[in-house]
C-alpha cells in the first residue's frame, strides 16, 4: 500500500484553480475536473464572457450545469486517508516567461487575472479579495497581462481612460483639458466599441474572400480534370488513326502522343500554379483573421487601440475573385479535329505528303484552348490600359542600317547615310525594326513620333521575312498602323484601310493574345480608339516601327509608370 502511495501524483487530484485537492470534485464538457466552487466563481467573474475551460480554453454554449462526480468524490475521500497531500506550489511559480503576482513576496507565484483598475497582477491566492469583497468586484479583471503600467500617463500618472482622435493615441482625464484641449476625445471604451466595428467588417471581406478563393479553388480543380479528360480523349483519338499506319507511322505517332502528354503536363502546372497562389492567399487571410480575432477579444482597451493602427489595410487580390470553366466537349481543351486531318492527309499520300505536311500536324496538337475566366472586356481609360503597360527595348540584330537607336534602345531615329552594323540574319533591308521582348497575354506600350509624313506603328511575327516582301503591313505576318500628318492608313496583308482620328504624336497600341485582339489609339488629353483588329494570333508578337524616308523623323517606345 505504501507503495502504491509513492506512486501517486498529488497533481492530478488537484484543483488547477485554488491548487489544493479537489473538493466536491465537478467534470466539465471538455473532460478536466475542478472544485464546484472554484469553477462556479471562475464563470462567474466572466460576467458576459462565455464560460470556458481554465486550462483548454475550450468555451461552452450554453453554461453547463455542474453535478458533484460522486466516483470521483469518493476516491478523493479514499486518497485523504491514505495521507495523500495537496501538490507543492513548485510548478505554479512565476518563471521567465510567466506573468508574476505583484502582492507575492520572497518567489512569486503565477498570475491569474490582471486588474485594470488596480494595474496589478494577481495569483489565486491574492486575487480572492476581488471575488468576495463587493467593491472590488465592480474592477475589470482580464487575463495576465505584462503591459499595465502602459495604461499610466507619464506626465500625471493617471490610468489612461481616453482617446484623442486627433493625435490618435490613448490619454489621460488630464490630457484631455491640458495638453490636448480642443481635440476630438472620447473615452477608451468608445473609440475601442467603434474600431470593433470596423474590425468586423474588414473580417467579413477577409471572409468573403476566402470563400472566393475556395471556390475559385475548386473551379482550377474541376479545370484540371477537364485538361486531362481531354488529353486522354484525344491520346485515344489519335491512336486509332496511327494504328492503322503501322510501320510506317510508328514512329510520328509516338511523337504526336508526347506532344499532346507534353501540353497536357504544361497546362495542369499552369493551373496548379494558379491553385497554389490562391491557396497561399486563402492561408494568409485566415492568418489575418486570426490575427484580427485575437486583438478583437482583447479586454484591455489600451492594449487594442496601440496594436489596431499596426493593422494593415486589405490589400486587393491579383487574382480573379470568379473563375469559370467552360464545359468539356469532345474538341475543348486540347483540340484532335484538326490533328485527324492533317493525319488523314499523311495517311493518304504516305511518306511524300508526311514531309511536307508534318509541320501542320504538330501546330494542330499544340492549339491549345482552355480558359480559365471569362474573356476581360478592354480598358475604358488610360489607367485601365496602364495596367498592362510594357517596357519595350528594341532588337539591334534587326535594326535597318538607314536607322540609328539610342535612349537605351527604345529609340530609332531615321538616318541620310547607312549605318556600319555587323551583317546578322535577322536585320532588315527596309527602315524598320522590331522589339527584343515576345508579346503574349495582355499588353500595352506607347510609341511617341516626331511631325514625320509618315511613320508605321506595328507589331509583327518574328518569322517575317528580312528582305523582299518584308515591310510591315505588306504580308500576312504583320499589322501596321500608318502614321501622317492628320490622317492615319491601317496595313495588312497589303490591304490599305483609311481612318480618321485626332492628330496626335503619340500612339498607344493594346494587345490581347489571347482574345486575338489589336487595337491602336490616338493618346493626348484623352484616348481615341483608331482602329481595332479581331483576329487569331499564332505566335507570339514583337513591336515595330517604320520610319519612312525623312531624316531626323525618329519613333520612341515611351517608358511608362
Amino acid at each position: 500500500m505504501a507503495q502504491q502511495e509513492n506512486q501517486l501524483d498529488p497533481v492530478k487530484f488537484s484543483c488547477s484553480i485554488c491548487l489544493d485537492l479537489l473538493k466536491d470534485p465537478v467534470a466539465i464538457p471538455c473532460g478536466h475536473s475542478y472544485c464546484m466552487k472554484c469553477i462556479k466563481d471562475f464563470w462567474d467573474e466572466g460576467e458576459k464572457k462565455l464560460p470556458s475551460c481554465p486550462q483548454c480554453q475550450h468555451t461552452f454554449i450554453p453554461r453547463p450545469e455542474l453535478l458533484k462526480n460522486t466516483m470521483l468524490a469518493d476516491l478523493m475521500e479514499e486518497l485523504k486517508k491514505t495521507g495523500l497531500q495537496a501538490a507543492p506550489a513548485d510548478h505554479c511559480y512565476a518563471g521567465p516567461e510567466d506573468v508574476a503576482c505583484d502582492v507575492c513576496s520572497g518567489r512569486k507565484l503565477k498570475a491569474v487575472k490582471s486588474c485594470l483598475v488596480c494595474l496589478a497582477s494577481y495569483c489565486q491566492k491574492h486575487l480572492q479579495p476581488h471575488r468576495d469583497a463587493a467593491p472590488l468586484k465592480k474592477h475589470q479583471l482580464v487575463d495576465p497581462s505584462e503591459n499595465l503600467q502602459d495604461n499610466i500617463c507619464p506626465r500625471h500618472a493617471e490610468v489612461r481612460k481616453m482617446f484623442c482622435r486627433t493625435d490618435q493615441k490613448c490619454i489621460c482625464y488630464l490630457c484631455s483639458v491640458d495638453e490636448h484641449k480642443g481635440h476630438d476625445t472620447v473615452t477608451a471604451a468608445a473609440e475601442r466599441t467603434e474600431r470593433q466595428r470596423e474590425m468586423e467588417v474588414r473580417r467579413q471581406q477577409i471572409q468573403q474572400q476566402i470563400q472566393d478563393r475556395e471556390k475559385d479553388v475548386k473551379l482550377l480543380q474541376q479545370e484540371v480534370e477537364a485538361i486531362n479528360q481531354s488529353a486522354d480523349n484525344t491520346v485515344e483519338d489519335s491512336e486509332e488513326i496511327f494504328t492503322e499506319l503501322i510501320s510506317l507511322l510508328q514512329k510520328r505517332s509516338s511523337e504526336v502522343k508526347q506532344q499532346i502528354r507534353s501540353q497536357q503536363e504544361t497546362e495542369v502546372r499552369r493551373v496548379r500554379e494558379l491553385e497554389e497562389k490562391l491557396q497561399q492567399e486563402i492561408s494568409d487571410l485566415k492568418r489575418r483573421d486570426a490575427e484580427m480575432k485575437q486583438l478583437s477579444d482583447t479586454e484591455d482597451h489600451n492594449q487594442f487601440l496601440q496594436s489596431f493602427p499596426s493593422l494593415s489595410p486589405l490589400s486587393q487580390s491579383t487574382h480573379s475573385s470568379s473563375i469559370s470553366i467552360r464545359p468539356l466537349t469532345h474538341s475543348s481543351s486540347i483540340s484532335i479535329r484538326p490533328l485527324r486531318y492533317s493525319v488523314s492527309e499523311v495517311r493518304g499520300r504516305l511518306q511524300d505528303i508526311l514531309r511536307d505536311t508534318w509541320t501542320n500536324v504538330s501546330l494542330a496538337v499544340t492549339e491549345v484552348d482552355v480558359l480559365l475566366s471569362q474573356p476581360q472586356p478592354e480598358p475604358t481609360s488610360r489607367a485601365g490600359f496602364l495596367k498592362y503597360s510594357c517596357e519595350i527595348t528594341l532588337d539591334p540584330n534587326t535594326v535597318s542600317p538607314y536607322l540609328l537607336l539610342s535612349e537605351e534602345n527604345r529609340k530609332a531615329t531615321r538616318m541620310n547615310q547607312p549605318q556600319s552594323y555587323s551583317d546578322h540574319p535577322d536585320r532588315f533591308s527596309y527602315p524598320q525594326v522590331l522589339s527584343r521582348e515576345s508579346l503574349t497575354g495582355r499588353r500595352y506600350w506607347e510609341v511617341e513620333t516626331t511631325a514625320a509624313r509618315d511613320i508605321e506603328v506595328a507589331v509583327s511575327y518574328k518569322s517575317i521575312r528580312r528582305s523582299g516582301g518584308s515591310a510591315f503591313g505588306y504580308n500576312d505576318k504583320s499589322w501596321s498602323l500608318v502614321c501622317s500628318s492628320g490622317s492615319y492608313v491601317f496595313i495588312y496583308n497589303s490591304i490599305r484601310t483609311s481612318i480618321s482620328g485626332p492628330e496626335t504624336s503619340r500612339i498607344g497600341v493594346y494587345l490581347d493574345h489571347r482574345a486575338g485582339v489589336l487595337s491602336f489609339y490616338s493618346v493626348s488629353g484623352t484616348m481615341t480608339l483608331l482602329h481595332r483588329v479581331q483576329t487569331s494570333f499564332t505566335q507570339p508578337l514583337h513591336a515595330g516601327v517604320w520610319i519612312y524616308n525623312v531624316p531626323g523623323d525618329s519613333a520612341e517606345f515611351c517608358k511608362l509608370k
